[in-house]
């Protein structure tokens, strides 16, 4: 599984690179990159948990071939979008929201589907593991998807949809240890049954605003990364496949070192720790003007975005059981897919009327300031 999604993602993120960039060729307009966020992340924040009750109703496998076949035939017709020289600023805006529904359905099956493949001692592991490959994929992709959209952008789309292939295969060959029990409540019912579980459980809720928060304010960074090459550092497509790479390599060296480290003791601090410094991180990208310095705090900034993602996930997956998996895990990836596009939306207004710089200074204030007051004032989070 881990192969199969490495290399999907690996198409994926040439993909992204790709459709960021030509997004601000075609339109110049920073936010537009904001809007296109906005209708790839939105559906997850509508439908998922819909999703996530099919994901402990019905086979997870089953859900997860659904999704990537429909993201697989949203990527071959960009391809051909391009190539024939048709595509039009709605052609990407309305197929970004199709492949954002596919995901709405396909990613809390994914994330209750992971856990059945390991023990529970195994399972920080296991999700640190994830990140990585998510991460690796990353820093890969951008560097064959700079190189592959010098030849023309249709190629990252056309190598995404056949990328999508690995995990298909891997879907079709994997034995998960948890199969969902037959049930005639509905769906509705099954929805709250959801909730009351986050409710008993004292610092979820605490994790799930963290969640949103992170993807609110941290996220957008990513989609306006196109303004910082082209606009404040004067680069082209290879510079922010580069600022791009070093975001991803720094991810995957936090990922590796929460994985390293397996569970251990008052990781919910460790985490707020982590998100103050994570916070400090990116307002010091936002306002340095030396290449080598950006890309440095930009790795920096990576890496402890991932350490604080994985390790909030890692608290969630822990406190909840199998048979709520799905519908705990939809709600948690409805607040951490939530954030992106509502911030990317306000980041891309903002960027237009005042600057990139000035906006993501502002969002690493306001994240250091949340990790703060959980670790000082609302502290449930931080006991664990």
């Amino acid at each position: 599984m881990w192969i199969g999604a490495c290399t999907s993602q690996i198409g994926t993120q040439m993909q992204v690179l790709a459709q960021a960039w030509m997004v601000f060729q075609i339109t110049s307009n920073p936010t537009m990159l904001g809007l296109d966020s906005f209708l790839a992340t939105i559906p997850i924040v509508l439908f998922s948990l819909l999703g996530g009750v099919f994901a402990d109703r019905t086979e997870r496998q089953k859900l997860l071939l659904g999704s990537q076949i429909v993201q697989m035939t949203c990527a071959f017709l960009l391809a051909i979008l391009f190539a024939t020289g048709v595509i039009r600023i709605w052609h990407i805006l309305t197929l970004s929201f199709i492949v954002g529904t596919a995901q709405s359905f396909g990613g809390p099956a994914y994330q209750a589907l992971i856990p059945t493949l390991v023990k529970p001692p195994d399972l920080p592991n296991a999700i640190a593991l994830n990140s990585i490959q998510f991460n690796l994929a990353r820093v890969i992709g951008p560097m064959f998807g700079a190189l592959a959209l010098a030849v023309g952008a249709a190629w990252c789309f056309a190598i995404n949809g056949i990328s999508f292939i690995a995990v298909i295969i891997t879907l079709l060959i994997i034995h998960p240890h948890f199969v969902p029990a037959k049930t005639g409540q509905s769906v509705l019912s099954s929805m709250g049954q959801g909730f009351q579980f986050i409710r008993k459980q004292s610092a979820m809720e605490g994790l799930i605003v963290l969640a949103f928060s992170m993807t609110l304010l941290a996220f957008p960074l990513i989609v306006v990364l196109p303004v910082f090459a082209r606009d404040v550092f004067h680069g082209d497509p290879k510079l922010y496949s580069m600022l791009l790479v070093c975001l991803g390599i720094g991810s995957i060296c936090g990922a590796l070192t929460v994985a390293g480290l397996g569970k251990y003791k008052h990781q919910g601090r460790s985490a707020l720790l982590m998100l103050v410094a994570l916070g400090a991180l990116i307002s010091g990208f936002a306002l340095s003007r030396y290449l080598v310095l950006s890309c440095v705090l930009l790795f920096l900034a990576g890496g402890m975005l991932l350490a604080v993602f994985t390790t909030i996930s890692s608290l969630v997956q822990m406190i909840t059981s199998d048979e709520m998996r799905g519908r705990v895990m939809s709600v948690y990836n409805v607040a951490f897919r939530g954030g992106t596009p509502f911030g990317s939306l306000i980041m891309g207004t903002l960027v237009s009327r005042f600057s990139a710089p000035k906006v993501v200074a502002c969002n690493g204030v306001l994240l250091a300031v949340l990790g703060l007051y959980f670790l000082l004032v609302q502290r449930k989070v931080a006991t664990l």
